[in-house]
């Protein structure tokens, strides 16, 4: 059985809205629980903040893509408030907090991933040019 051109192109389109999601949350969730942790001095960064951020990022991501497909939601506000809210959770639990207070790093790193999500998802649709409140 031959492959035509057409078809690579929509297999590749289809792992790329199948991963894409993933590969976002897994990135903003990283990107905000390092700057978290170094209180956004990026010149403090070390290996260890990487593997720590890191593990973060991916567990947070993995169970942030599963509940929002599970919830079938594309609304921008929606992902952002559930990625916030699970890197929060996971952040509290993955390493003890290098600021503040009980969970105050926890929720500065939510909010930040919240917020990096709504932005980045705000940036991507308006390069693709789709309809506001979706992805």
């Amino acid at each position: 059985m031959r492959c035509s051109p057409e078809h690579h192109i929509d297999l590749g389109l289809t792992m790329k809205r199948r991963f894409g999601p993933f590969v976002e949350n897994i990135t903003e969730s990283t990107a905000a629980c390092l700057v978290a942790m170094v209180q956004g001095n990026l010149l403090a960064l070390s290996l260890s903040h990487w593997v720590i951020a890191s593990r973060t990022g991916v567990i947070a991501g993995v169970v942030a893509t599963t509940a929002l497909l599970l919830a079938r939601t594309n609304k921008r506000w929606v992902i952002a408030v559930v990625l916030g809210a699970i890197t929060a959770g996971v952040d509290y639990f993955a390493h003890p907090a290098m600021f503040g207070p009980f969970a105050v790093e926890a929720v500065v790193t939510g909010l930040g991933a919240a917020l990096l999500s709504y932005l980045v998802g705000a940036v991507i649709r308006r390069v693709r040019g789709a309809a506001p409140g979706t992805v």
